[in-house]
């Protein structure tokens, strides 16, 4: 028996007569709704830090802001259409628009100079941001009783949706679908690890922040060495 729930058998009224103990489906479901806040905040915090850094930016800031805000939820959204259950979280829960709002606002605000420093930060908060959505989108598809590869294709789905959008939206075709430094397949290896690991009787929580973790480093791994992916080439 889970140690929560031999705890919450426990005649405790005369004791302790408020407290409520948690069952680990309720703490799970609070620690991953914190994970897509971060997520959220880190997603479009990075989106408008890029577009900022463009040397001749045309965007205003009604422009950023909404740039950024589809950085921010733009994969979880694609995410919850496939899925079909009702409307997007984040328009069931209007604080995801707000945590993305204020992400963007802060590039804004302190994005002026876009030197090695913040540079640097960018990278360290786009490897974050990655493994956060993709944990946190193979986590909602697990909710709905998917398989291993549904989960696997909604985690990366989520974590490249945003950026994808915000490319389309900015009239550029998306940086997934061309070579350049790794990053969907970053997202393919932290969804996998995160599955597989959690497949293996690893409590979810643990074998969420393993997935972030090694979404994380990787991302930095191929940032500081350069891994990059190459085009196929044309057929003749």
């Amino acid at each position: 028996m889970h140690l929560l729930d031999a705890l919450a058998a426990l005649q405790l009224p005369r004791v302790l007569p408020n407290l409520a103990i948690p069952a680990p489906a309720r703490i799970s479901a609070v620690f991953f709704h914190y994970f897509e806040i971060a997520a959220i905040s880190l997603g479009a915090l990075g989106g408008a830090l890029a577009l900022r850094r463009e040397r001749k930016s045309p965007y205003d800031v009604i422009g950023l802001l909404g740039l950024g805000l589809i950085s921010g939820v733009g994969g979880g959204v694609v995410r919850d259409v496939l899925l079909g259950d009702g409307p997007p979280l984040a328009l069931l829960h209007p604080s995801y628009l707000a945590y993305a709002l204020c992400g963007a606002a802060v590039a804004i605000l302190f994005g002026q100079n876009v030197g090695p420093r913040l540079l640097a930060t960018m990278n360290v908060v786009d490897a974050l941001a990655l493994g956060l959505f993709t944990v946190a989108g193979s986590t909602r598809a697990m909710s709905y009783g998917l398989g291993f590869l549904p989960c696997l294709v909604l985690g990366v789905t989520t974590a490249v949706g945003g950026g994808a959008l915000r490319d389309l939206f900015s009239g550029r075709a998306p940086a997934t679908f061309k070579e350049g430094e790794l990053y969907a397949l970053v997202a393919t290896t932290s969804a996998a690890i995160f599955l597989c690991v959690q497949r293996l009787g690893v409590p979810v929580n643990h074998a969420a922040v393993i997935g972030t973790v090694v979404g994380f480093g990787l991302r930095l791994l191929a940032i500081r060495y350069g891994w990059r992916t190459r085009a196929v080439g044309v057929l003749r």
